[in-house]
């Protein structure tokens, strides 16, 4: 198979986000790709030759989750700012937004009918909602730390979660109950997805390995540890014959399943790579980094068809197609050294599909803007405070627990150069009488001078916040008891139906006993 391969290529490298790119996915008709960022905008870029690119505007934090429906007619977006969005990929910009979670969202999912919608958060739960009827509709809880990541099989009989408590688990979505619990992870479980036929799945951590699991025998089957820092996100070919991986040692890895061996080390990002896709065919990968590009690789490797490589293959143990990963080794921690013949690439290699598409601003919010400038000035320290607050808790790994150093560093320049320029306009004003930083003030902050109380206001928006968290909250506790009632309701009906059918049988039992008896009597006389 070495002999007829081609090294993967990058095609073209995309230009638009102005922070780290956290997140990406490829629209199902093949013609467009959505990624999220740190700049808490979702683009959605045209495939085609100097076609245009779209920026939505609307999540008021980190986005840290995306993906297109089945249907390619909606995308749904996951952000720390507590809220799930679905987006019309449209020149209107409109979405719905879903809140339910009281804490960071991680990641969101389709089902593969497209009909329902998972997602993952800080507060330790997996939600499951309605797309069609836009609302949620339960919970699973047994997680003990953040939920990283929560996929839907391709059946949608299961979903399966993973998170900082160090476990992955299974869910039955008819019983709603957890069925298996995987402990086998040696740190953060940061991401987890089924394969293509829903045999396996897979989870990568925060110490740097990959695992792969048979559900038939819930047994660990492959474990790579390739890279030499967290992995972030992977992606299966839709062939289950491979895996690509990104890692915040700024590579990304190719592996080949059914040989059980690295094949590919990519080097096109500066900085981490923090989220990986394969498309729907396969033809093609997108990869995301610190350095805020998203870079769109041709695949290439798997250029032969999948039947030429079944027969290639057709001399394992078992002869069954397509081939699982059952027969496949190592079985045990799969180590690689770093390989000579890895394959560089340069970032800045020349593009001539318009490598900078124009883009076009779609779904911000007026009255959203009026409501960011009306807040009051802050001094220096509190800009540094509220800047480094920003970056806590970072999609896919702690800032606390020292994971992302690498991609922090090049999402953080931009406000480092801004808290400097904060201090030295504070020192400026220090020499300045006050009248003329009333006069700033002014030109900086017009609402505040129209409004004339401008720490009234501001306390009167926070307070309204807060009593916003409150009502989520409670609406997020009701529905969770709604359901539980719900199932307790089901229970007492089926109950009480079991208690009217044996009432109906006693009741014809006795009838007949009676009747038994009458005839009996007539007999006798």
């Amino acid at each position: 198979m070495a002999s007829v391969m081609e090294d993967p290529t990058l095609e073209r490298h995309f230009k638009g986000h102005k922070d780290a790119v956290t997140c990406a996915d490829f629209n199902p008709n093949r013609k467009q790709l959505a990624s999220g960022s740190l700049d808490k905008n979702l683009m959605i870029w045209n495939l085609a030759p100097k076609a245009r690119a779209f920026q939505f505007v609307g999540h008021q934090d980190v986005i840290t989750g995306v993906q297109f429906s089945p249907s390619s007619n909606l995308v749904a977006s996951s952000s720390k700012d507590r809220t799930v969005r679905l987006w019309t990929p449209s020149m209107k910009g409109e979405s719905t937004v879903f809140k339910a979670h009281t804490a960071a969202v991680r990641s969101v999912a389709f089902s593969h009918d497209g009909q329902r919608l998972v997602t993952a958060s800080d507060d330790k739960s997996v939600k499951v909602w309605s797309v069609h009827r836009q609302c949620f509709i339960y919970s699973l809880n047994q997680h003990t730390n953040w939920v990283r990541c929560a996929r839907f099989s391709p059946d949608g009989r299961i979903i399966a979660s993973c998170g900082d408590d160090r476990t992955v688990r299974l869910w039955d979505t008819s019983t709603k109950h957890c069925i298996n619990c995987l402990t086998d992870c040696g740190g953060s479980a940061t991401f987890v997805d089924f394969n293509s036929s829903g045999t396996c799945i897979a989870s990568s951590g925060a110490d740097s390995t990959l695992k792969i699991w048979d559900l038939r025998t819930n047994k660990l089957i492959q474990h790579y540890r390739v890279h030499s820092a967290g992995i972030n996100s992977f992606s299966f070919h839709p062939s289950n014959n491979y895996v690509i991986s990104g890692s915040n040692d700024g590579t990304i890895k190719i592996l080949d399943l059914l040989e059980g061996r690295l094949i590919y080390t990519l080097h096109g990002h500066k900085g981490a790579v923090i989220t990986v896709a394969f498309s729907r065919a396969g033809d093609v990968f997108a990869s995301g980094g610190a350095d805020s590009q998203v870079l769109l690789w041709k695949t290439n490797f798997d250029s032969r068809s999948y039947q030429d490589v079944l027969l290639q293959h057709s001399r394992r143990s078992t002869p069954d197609p397509p081939p699982h990963l059952s027969d496949i080794h190592p079985r045990g921690p799969h180590l690689h050294h770093p390989q000579p013949t890895a394959i560089q690439v340069s970032p800045a290699v020349k593009d001539t599909r318009s490598t900078e598409p124009h883009v076009i601003q779609l779904g911000q919010s007026v009255h959203g803007n009026m409501l960011l400038n009306s807040w009051p000035r802050l001094t220096p320290m509190q800009s540094a405070a509220a800047n480094s607050h920003h970056y806590n808790g970072l999609p896919e790994c702690h800032v606390a627990n020292s994971r992302l150093d690498g991609w922090i560093e090049g999402g953080s320049a931009s406000r480092a150069e801004s808290t400097a320029e904060n201090e030295t306009r504070a020192n400026r004003k220090e020499g300045k009488g006050r009248r003329e930083e009333e006069v700033e003030m002014s030109q900086t902050h017009p609402l505040e001078v129209l409004s004339g109380h401008p720490s009234s206001v501001s306390s009167t928006l926070r307070h309204i916040v807060q009593q916003l968290d409150i009502l989520t909250q409670t609406v997020s506790v009701l529905e969770e008891r709604l359901t539980l009632t719900e199932d307790k309701l089901k229970e007492c009906l089926s109950h009480q139906s079991q208690i009217l059918k044996d009432l109906r049988a006693s009741r014809t039992r006795r009838r007949t006993e009676s009747e038994g008896t009458d005839e009996s009597s007539v007999h006798s006389t």
